[in-house]
């Protein structure tokens, strides 16, 4: 069955809309990063740049370090963003754009989220990393695809129940981290936890300036969760997506978080470049070493 220009859409050149990419633009590794400024903070590492591409806030650089083939990109901020960018990595990896059809071998992709977060709980101070075992979507955007065999039901439930989540609020999922890949990224120096996706910075998070979130103390109820010895450690605006999108496709996800806020206590990193940038070498160098095991390895 072929895809209708108007569902899978071109640029003239033959490149994905939002991207601006074409296949052979692409790495099997490939490290999403939120703000466009970090995408040249991650590339400065490669040993030599091969593609340096942009259309909106989306910006992808692709190089080597040595012979390892890598690429980083920018997101923005969001899941619908996030949305936007699986959909059409997966379609550069699995359609042929030529002839608008799914290819009868799929490819897998392996993404890592190297981010930025907010910690909620006491014990997980700022300028720490840490590494995401589940994220929980509070965004919704899950739950507009067929997506039950990617999430982990009873969590959700558990979740539900416990804070009492109110209906007119977007109904909850939990998606597991790859344990392949995040296993190799896994170490001693990062904390671990369960990475709540909000959909946005302000009320969602129980921010306010001038405006009052419904729920005051949000923070409360998600940091005062548990199940099954899980608690949610630390609050965002893609883990959760990229997770739930990867399994759903086929590929393989991994978060990484750099904490700069702490909301118990309302710290905030007295130097967030540093602190960025000692998990950027961090994960390059865990990509480096394992990167044959990421591109032949399957869950």
């Amino acid at each position: 069955m072929k895809l209708a220009p108007s569902e899978l859409i071109l640029n003239p050149d033959g490149s994905v809309y939002h991207l601006n990419l074409t296949p052979k633009d692409i790495a099997p590794v490939i490290i999403l990063v939120g703000d466009p400024e970090r995408v040249p903070k991650v590339s400065q590492y490669f040993d030599r740049i091969e593609i340096k591409k942009s259309k909106r806030e989306f910006i992808t650089h692709t190089g080597c370090i040595g012979s390892n083939r890598f690429c980083v990109i920018s997101t923005g901020i969001g899941t619908d963003n996030i949305d936007i960018v699986l959909n059409e990595l997966d379609a550069l990896a699995n359609v042929n754009l030529e002839k608008r059809e799914i290819k009868p071998t799929l490819s897998k992709l392996n993404f890592i989220r190297i981010g930025t977060s907010g910690s909620i709980q006491k014990n997980i101070p700022v300028d720490c990393s840490l590494i995401s075992t589940f994220g929980l979507g509070l965004d919704g955007l899950l739950q507009f695809y067929q997506s039950e065999s990617a999430r982990q039901l009873t969590f959700e439930e558990n979740f539900i129940q416990q804070t009492n989540w109110p209906n007119y609020f977007p109904l909850p999922y939990v998606v597991k981290a790859n344990t392949h890949l995040s296993g190799i990224l896994t170490s001693d120096t990062l904390r671990q936890g369960v990475t709540a996706t909000l959909p946005g910075f302000y009320a969602p998070q129980s921010r306010h300036l001038r405006l009052m979130p419904r729920i005051e103390k949000g923070i409360r109820a998600l940091s005062d969760f548990e199940f099954d010895g899980f608690k949610i450690t630390n609050i965002e605006m893609e883990t959760a997506g990229i997770f739930g999108l990867s399994r759903l496709m086929g590929h393989a996800a991994a978060s990484l978080n750099c904490i700069l806020a702490n909301r118990v206590d309302g710290t905030f990193s007295r130097n967030p470049d540093k602190a960025i940038d000692e998990l950027i070498r961090y994960t390059l160098g865990k990509l480096s070493d394992n990167y044959s095991a990421l591109v032949t390895t399957n869950e």
